[in-house]
């Protein structure tokens, strides 16, 4: 029989390696978001307005934790179907995927108010 041990890693693989596959087509797909936001950021890039560059660096950070959010929202679901109807374990992976759904909602609404501030000021 398999570990929860082995299946926690697995998981954890899996995931990660989902990631970085996504991380790959983005990169492929002829939206160079890393080379526009080293742009922005740049002094000698065409966009050196202070309002722009923050914009740029805190967008990019909630993106990353909006990302978090979603393997962490994925995790929980393995845990979840992992867990063999232990107690202790159902209720760990259902707070993953409550606190993943947090985080997801809380990252949107980051989002939102950030372009709407940096929108008025603008």
């Amino acid at each position: 029989m398999i570990s929860i041990s082995t299946i926690k890693k697995s998981i954890y693989g899996a995931t990660t390696a989902m990631t970085f596959i996504g991380v790959k087509a983005l990169a492929e797909s002829g939206t160079d978001v890393a080379q526009n936001a080293v742009d922005t950021i740049t002094p000698t890039g065409t966009n050196t307005d202070l309002t722009a560059q923050i914009q740029t660096i805190i967008n990019l950070l909630i993106g990353l934790i909006a990302v978090s959010a979603v393997v962490m929202l994925i995790i929980g679901g393995f845990r979840y179907v992992f867990s063999q109807g232990e107690e202790k374990a159902t209720k760990g992976a259902k707070d993953t995927i409550l606190y993943a759904i947090i985080g997801i909602v809380v990252s949107i609404l980051a989002f939102a108010i950030v372009n709407f501030v940096i929108a008025g000021l603008s």
